[in-house]
């Protein structure tokens, strides 16, 4: 069984800072990557930024330059360094794990960027 969960969201100004974090439990040590997805009110949920076991990372092009993945090995954390946010970031963001075969998500932390 493999339990995700997020922490770290909250109310920002445009141009602020927020670090999530997503703790894994189970045997999330052999994961093949993990990462992040955010979905805004009334659109579908889209790939943020993943990280796969190799380390090699994959971002959208509308966080490039502005948000970091990591992620913490022996802590089975991977975690989201989000820099010069924009009112347009707003959305609930998903932690997510590929194991095998198998996609797991946490519950969701909301992310709210005000102007």
């Amino acid at each position: 069984q493999v339990q995700l969960v997020e922490s770290g969201g909250g109310l920002v100004q445009a141009g602020g800072s927020l670090r999530l974090s997503c703790a894994g439990s189970g045997t999330i040590f052999s994961f093949n990557a993990m990462g992040w997805y955010r979905q805004a009110p009334g659109k579908e949920r889209e790939l943020v930024a993943t990280i796969a076991s190799s380390g090699s990372t994959n971002y959208a092009d509308s966080v490039k330059g502005r948000f970091t993945i990591s992620r913490d090995g022996a802590k089975n954390t991977v975690n989201l360094q989000m820099n010069s946010l924009k009112i347009e970031d707003t959305a609930v963001y998903y932690c997510w794990v590929t194991i095998g075969a198998y996609n797991y998500w946490g519950r969701g932390t909301q992310v709210t960027v005000s102007s």
